[in-house]
Formats: C-alpha cells, structure tokens, sequence
C-alpha cells in the first residue's frame, strides 16, 4: 500500500512540475500579436489604454505620457499545497503599454501581458518564474477594449 501511495504522489508532483510548450514566436509574430496602430493622438491612445487597464482591474503603477509607457500589474492571488509539496504559489499578472505617435493624428500601441509565479516553501525558500502570455485572444480583447475608448474620447 505504501508504495502504491507513493507512486502515486510522484506522478501528482510529475504532473504539477511539467511544463507546457510555450510557442516559439519570431519578433516578428510577436510585434503583430502585441502592436495596433489606431486613428488617434497619442495623447488620447494613452489615456484609452490607462483606462482600460483599469477597466481589466489593473492596478496602475507608473504612466508617463512623454515616454509612452504604462506599466500595471492585477491583484495576486495565492493558492497553498501544504499537503502535497509544502509550498504556497501567489500568481500575479504584470502589464505594459508602450505608445508612440506613428504619424498625424496617428499612434501606436504595444502591449506585453506577463504571469508571473512566486513559489515559496515552508523552509523559507522561493522562487520566481515568469511567463509571456501569447493568447492571441488577450491581446485582441485588450485592443478591442482600447479601440472603444478612443471612440468614446474622440466623440
């Protein structure tokens, strides 16, 4: 029985470390998967996108209008394993904006989403592991979201 028990917790502690296949992106596929251009200053493309942070419950650490950037990050949350590893895990996802003006009345929006994992033991040690989110769908959703509030700030 006690080794049945065993293997059993090696296979859960297997499965919990395995890592998913990040795709590999060229900076080309990325810079199309992170970037938008929209028929607005970049004055108002920047406070379209501070907004929508907020909107996505982005809590708005820094902005600066003059270099374009807006970094954010969501609340963390925390999920404990005590009986199976003795670690607690705390998940917290980080956003950036960065936002030029791409021409008269024009600008360009890049966007960069990052989940970020902190795994800290009941020894006392941790860990941090970061990772790019590549979902198509969170980047078109967030530029969908931005293309609203510029419409909205333009009227």
């Amino acid at each position: 029985m006690k080794k049945i028990l065993s293997a059993a917790i090696v296979g859960v502690l297997v499965t919990a470390c395995a890592t998913t296949e990040v795709p590999q992106l060229t900076p080309l596929e990325l810079q199309a998967l992170q970037q938008r251009e929209f028929d607005a200053s970049k004055e108002i493309a920047f406070a379209a996108t501070m907004s929508v942070f907020q909107d996505l419950g982005y809590t708005v650490e820094a902005g600066d209008l003059d270099t374009g950037l807006i970094t954010a990050s969501s609340t963390a949350e925390s999920t404990r394993d005590w009986v199976w590893t003795g670690s607690r895990f705390t998940t917290q996802t980080r956003a950036t904006a960065f936002i030029e003006k791409a021409g008269e009345d024009r600008s360009r929006v890049r966007l960069n989403f990052v989940t970020g994992t902190e795994t800290s033991t009941a020894y006392g040690s941790r860990s941090q592991k970061d990772n790019q989110i590549l979902e198509p769908g969170a980047y078109q959703s967030a530029f969908e979201k931005i293309e609203t509030a510029i419409f909205i700030r333009q009227e």
